[in-house]
């Protein structure tokens, strides 16, 4: 238990986190048919129990947890060969939260098609972008995500297109889970990831976030008052 943290390219963070929640749906998958095997067979009630305690929360990020620490207890005391197959991949056996973190950069632009793919999916996965609403890493060039006007890098007299919306995009597929944030409240910033977390299906988070190119009047000490 606890977090599991990966780096990948720049590009590529939607796949490279879709492939490990593709990764962990198969084992879980094939692990659910042991389950149900044992608990159609078994003869112990409280064995049946906690393997149906299991399957009943399969989905249930919230409760799936407890269901698994009884389930493993149950196989450890049965000491059965089946249950023994099991335990060898018990930390397969909770619902894991599968969340990918990018840029505005990432997401609005080089890795759209990625996201778009991903999100497009279905797939129970958390997608949260810090937008600072410019190229951060390159100086600070106007881009997608910056508002119409805004004056950056390459847009000095102010960028003459309106901003991508990315929400908007999203909410288009009609099961995506779509937020906007910013730590000024953070009240809504737990209670958007807690939904999206609970929310079966694709979520998108597009958290504001000023970054030094914003040249925001007395430093980043003000990000607060600026969100």
């Amino acid at each position: 238990k606890g977090v599991a943290w990966v780096n990948s390219l720049f590009e590529d963070n939607a796949e490279n986190g879709y492939g490990l929640y593709l990764g962990q749906k198969a084992v879980r998958d094939s692990l659910k048919k042991k389950v149900e095997a044992i608990a159609e067979t078994t003869e112990c009630e409280a064995t049946k129990a906690a393997c149906q305690g299991w399957l009943d929360t399969f989905d249930d990020g919230e409760k799936n947890g407890t269901a698994t620490e009884a389930l493993v207890k149950a196989l450890e005391e049965c000491g059965c060969e089946a249950g023994a197959e099991i335990l060898e991949k018990k930390d397969y056996l909770n619902k894991k939260s599968i969340w990918i973190f990018g840029g505005d950069g990432w997401a609005y632009d080089i890795g759209y098609g990625g996201l778009d793919h991903v999100l497009a999916s279905g797939a129970d996965v958390n997608v949260f972008v810090f937008n600072t609403e410019v190229y951060s890493n390159t100086g600070g060039q106007a881009s997608k995500s910056s508002p119409h006007a805004a004056v950056a890098k390459f847009a000095a007299a102010g960028k003459r297109t309106k901003k991508k919306d990315l929400g908007m995009m999203a909410m288009s597929y009609g099961y995506v889970y779509v937020a906007q944030v910013a730590m000024s409240d953070p009240a809504q910033v737990l209670k958007a990831m807690t939904e999206a977390e609970a929310y079966h299906g694709p979520s998108l988070i597009i958290g504001y976030s000023p970054c030094e190119m914003h040249s925001i009047k007395g430093g980043m000490t003000n990000c607060q008052t600026e969100m």
